[in-house]
């Protein structure tokens, strides 16, 4: 895959014949690793065949190979090179990325190479699936304060097992649906946008039958189609001119999940040659296809780009982290609470910078799903990857998947034969690795995480306690600090003609999203059976609470309606609103103005609860200051209760029918029902219906006209898409890195400073650097749409680096997107401030403390940055990932010594710093640095490699790659 590769492997010896399908070709690598091979982990494995097949003695060499056999006394000691099989892109990050190839079409075609060159040398899939904003929620049915008309009765008891009549009686209309179920003359008028959306056969609740389209859906559809037209039809454009490239539309699902349903091939098979599949994306959720036994992460845009372009990624031999899981599941504990039980274990090992490979007696009790669960949630606990090394639970998962039988046949005896396939049953060697982490899975009960950040986790049988220490505690990473005499206040408040009172840990957002949970149907499904006795008992939600659904695909919503729990879902307000990434991202519709004003009035800590793996403060709306990561069931659960302030054990989440208390313990499905239900609905046919509806795509994107032009033309009004600078200096030669001179400090940055701090990804505030911008070219605020769809846009991206409300500079002294221009002394929006020091030749540096970059695979992260004239970053820590894109980018990232700080050296950050790099720039070369003041001190340049360098010295990545086109 490698686009300058001048040879073949050295290793070509070793390809054999598969010995029960001989037309079918392999590396032997445990032949040719021997012992050693053996005692490899597991992921080791793939990473040594993978150097195997790919050693052309220029990117990858022999040496590298020799390096990984040798992992147990080489590891953390040597860089090694990999090639993944195939890339995954989802739109946020791939659109930027799609737009670098169309300008490095330009800038080759500009400096007298062949355009048409640029193409993806690796199989590349981008999915559109972040562009999904709720503009709609709640449809008639849950907006009609007595649904159905007439005297209230419980909704009609639905077999969860029992499927809707092949051909239902017309509906006529009636209070409650008015209609809106579809089936007969009260239905909506046709429209444009009102095709039938594939796949969800939703029943309507009052007749039983099935409804044709979900309203609420379609209107979201609507709405994303009209807002993103520009940016799909540069999607559709790169589908039609990129070779290599395939896009997979909106309203498919999110890009880890159709990487997990539908891309992932567990053994490639190209041409009669099998090997691993593998792979890189640019969503820190690629993770998840570790649990299907496949090796893949999350890297930033910039180094996804020269994996595309035939480069490998280059990284440090990693330590593997052994979790071994034993005991049984308690019938009470969900995927979720494993997880987060197993991140804290990890997360206390300190595997930041490492693979994590699970095994024991407890792995072969977790379904495929409950895997992909786990592995999903590596960003938080810091680990490169999980793996789940292929086993029989596989094989079994990828037969009801749609893998056909010959398909499956080969797939077994590949790994057989190369001993990726894991029998906990045989008395083979086991791996050797470089620690132990047991975990006991009896141990486990349920938890949630929050108010703040996913690593304070609370049981539920203490969170109320819990969040009254919180309003007790001094403001800050768990704190609120609010008056004793306040903690009890309580403030009405007028909604839909009804009074309600909300109080410190109400709940007003609740979310089931499509992040870390759609992929497990155990996990789904308890929602919707809890939902289902809730509704049959008599509960209800509170109507202002900004409820939604938001599955992974197609297959989530088949299941949940297929086993009969969709209607209720939706009759507590989970009513499905699109597929795609939505609340978790901050594209989540505002809530209602007296439920906001009532908030601010009363200073109310209000909640929000959302079954995804990121609650940093102030994300899902800026009025809701605590918010708790669970499990869908206890998002349902907590929405019912309406507060977070109770104790389910002892407390009633509400009052049923003939006034009965109804507890928590009362309406939790067993997991007997929920393997019932799983095993009768979760079925091959739906992932092959799924399949198909996927290679179809929708009416709206087939219709969609794009240009076929080799160069894409740049619409120089477009606010979308625009051509960035990055390559406006390509020349066939690099320039050596320039001194970094007098350079000022641009921001003065504390700990923990994650990718969200320094490029959102959620809505823009009207009173942004963006926002101007935007202004200036003729949008109203409601045309703004979200920093994510705008990423193809280096303007708007540019002014909207650092301007997360939440960001906090320390020459300002409170969180706020502003800085100090040093020059003339005013306080500006950090873009305006940057853009002074531009104006005025001044370079500008950044100075942070531990884990900065924290946080999700984030490009814009780098590049805003970047154009924003930052030249170096000066840390006490990085996150791995984020460290590696400013390198790809052209930032140095510098790395203050063991024990100090800018505190320990009395910087203040008012001065003026100069950088000289040495032109024999070696890997972590110890550099001095001079201040304003006289002071010198010495910072360790964090390059690992000399790949880095090399990358460095070429003005990041992109220029590296465009440079072997001229």
């Amino acid at each position: 895959l490698c686009l300058f590769r001048p040879t073949g492997s050295p290793y070509q010896p070793a390809i054999e014949a598969l010995e029960s399908h001989p037309e079918k070709k392999f590396y032997n690598v445990s032949k040719l690793g021997g012992a050693k091979y053996d005692s490899l982990p597991y992921s080791i494995r793939v990473l040594f065949e993978s150097s195997v097949r790919n050693c052309d003695g220029f990117l990858v060499k022999e040496t590298d190979a020799m390096n990984i056999l040798d992992w147990k006394t080489k590891q953390n000691h040597v860089e090694v090179p990999f090639c993944p099989a195939r890339v995954v892109l989802q739109d946020f990050t791939g659109i930027p990325a799609m737009v670098d190839f169309a300008a490095m079409r330009e800038a080759v075609r500009n400096a007298g190479g062949d355009p048409v060159k640029v193409n993806p040398a690796c199989p590349t899939d981008l999915t559109v699936d972040h562009s999904l904003q709720i503009d709609f929620s709640k449809c008639a049915i849950q907006n009609a304060p007595n649904p159905g008309g007439g005297e209230q009765k419980p909704l009609a008891r639905l077999s969860p097992l029992k499927p809707p009549l092949r051909k239902p009686p017309p509906c006529r209309g009636h209070g409650g649906c008015r209609g809106s179920c579809g089936t007969g003359e009260a239905s909506r008028s046709s429209g444009p946008f009102t095709a039938q959306i594939e796949n969800t056969p939703i029943l309507c609740p009052f007749h039983l039958q099935p409804v044709p389209e979900p309203e609420t859906a379609l209107k979201n559809q609507e709405m994303e189609f009209g807002r993103n037209r520009e940016r799909l039809q540069f999607f559709k454009w790169s589908s039609k001119v990129f070779e290599n490239i395939s896009i997979i539309p909106p309203e498919t699902g999110m890009a880890h999940q159709v990487n997990l349903e539908y891309l992932s091939r567990v053994v490639f098979d190209v041409k009669d040659f099998l090997h691993p599949d593998s792979v890189v994306g640019t969503d820190s959720h690629t993770t998840m296809v570790n649990g299907l036994g496949i090796l893949g992460w999350g890297v930033g845009g910039i180094e996804t780009e020269a994996v595309m372009l035939g480069m490998p990624l280059t990284l440090t031999l990693p330590e593997v982290v052994g979790c071994e899981l034993t005991g049984t599941v308690s019938p009470f504990a969900t995927s979720i609470d494993i997880v987060l039980s197993i991140t804290k274990h990890l997360r206390q090992a300190d595997v930041a910078g490492k693979f994590v490979e699970f095994f024991g007696s407890g792995v072969s009790q977790l379904s495929v799903a409950d895997r992909t669960t786990i592995a999903n949630m590596c960003p938080e606990y810091g680990a490169i990857l999980s793996f789940f090394p292929v086993d029989n639970v596989t094989l079994k998962h990828l037969k009801h998947a749609g893998f056909d039988k010959a398909k499956l046949e080969v797939t077994e005896a590949y790994l057989k034969a190369v001993k990726l396939f894991r029998n906990y049953e045989s008395s083979s060697r086991a791996p050797e690795y470089s620690q132990v982490v047991q975990v006991n899975l009896s141990s486990i009960i349920p938890y949630v995480s929050g108010p703040k950040r996913s690593k304070d986790r609370v049981a539920i049988n203490n969170m109320k306690s819990d969040f009254q220490a919180c309003l007790n505690e001094k403001s800050g990473v768990k704190g609120f600090q609010i008056a004793a005499e306040k903690q009890n206040d309580i403030v009405p408040v007028q909604y839909e003609g009804n009074e309600y009172k909300l109080s410190h840990g109400c709940v007003v957002i609740a979310a089931v999203i499509s992040c870390t949970n759609n992929c497990n149907p155990s996990v789904m499904l308890a929602a919707g059976l809890l939902a289902k006795k809730a509704v049959e008992a008599g509960l209800v939600v509170k109507p202002y609470i900004r409820t939604s659904l938001s599955p992974g695909s197609g297959m989530v919503t088949h299941y949940l309606s297929s086993s009969g729990v969709l209607p209720y879902l939706s009759k507590l307000g989970f009513e499905v609103v699109g597929y795609g990434c939505s609340t978790c991202v901050g594209n989540t519709a505002p809530l209602p103005e007296a439920i906001r004003n009532a908030i601010k009035q009363g200073d109310i800590i209000a909640c929000g609860v959302l079954s995804g793996t990121k609650n940093f403060e102030g994300r899902l709306c800026d009025c809701v200051r605590a918010n708790y990561l669970a499990s869908p069931p206890l998002v349902v659960a907590y929405a019912i209760a309406g507060t977070v302030r109770i104790d389910f054990d002892t407390e009633p989440l509400g009052t049923g029918f003939n006034g009965k208390s109804i507890y928590l313990r009362d309406i939790w499905p067993t997991r007997q029902e929920l393997h019932t239900v799983e095993e009768e609905r979760v079925i091959s046919s739906m992932f092959k219906e799924l399949k198909e509806k996927m290679e179809k795509g929708n009416k709206r994107w087939n219709l969609l006209e794009a240009p076929e032009s080799t160069l894409f033309p740049w619409d120089l009004k477009s606010t979308y898409i625009r051509c960035p600078s990055f390559f406006d200096k390509l020349a066939k030669e690099a320039v050596p890195p320039q001194a970094v001179e007098n350079a000022h400090v641009l921001l003065f940055l504390g700990d923990s400073v994650t990718t969200d701090h320094i490029s959102p990804a959620g809505s823009i505030a009207r009173s942004s650097a963006a926002a101007k911008y935007l202004t200036s070219k003729g949008l109203t605020p409601r045309e703004f749409n979200s920093y994510g769809a705008r990423r193809g846009n280096d303007a708007v991206m540019t002014r909207g680096t650092f301007a997360n409300i939440k960001l906090l500079n320390k020459f300002i002294g409170k969180p706020a997107p502003k800085t100090i221009h040093f020059p003339s002394g005013q306080t500006l929006d950090v873009f305006e401030a940057a853009e002074l020091y531009q104006k005025e030749g001044v370079p500008v540096i950044i100075l942070a403390g531990k884990k900065y970059g924290l946080g999700s695979s984030r490009d814009w992260a780098a590049k805003g940055p970047f154009l924003l004239g930052v030249k170096a970053v000066l840390a006490e820590s990085y996150e791995k990932v984020h460290r590696s894109q400013l390198i790809g980018i052209g930032i140095a990232p510098l790395q203050f010594r063991p024990g100090e700080n800018p505190s320990t050296l009395g910087l203040t950050g008012r001065e003026q710093f100069s950088i000289f790099f040495p032109p024999d720039l070696l890997p972590r070369m110890t550099l001095d640095i001079k201040t304003s003041t006289g002071k010198v001190f010495s910072v360790i340049a964090l390059f690992e490699n000399n790949m880095e360098i090399t990358l460095y010295k070429n003005g990041g990545s992109l220029n590296f790659v465009a440079r072997r086109f001229l």
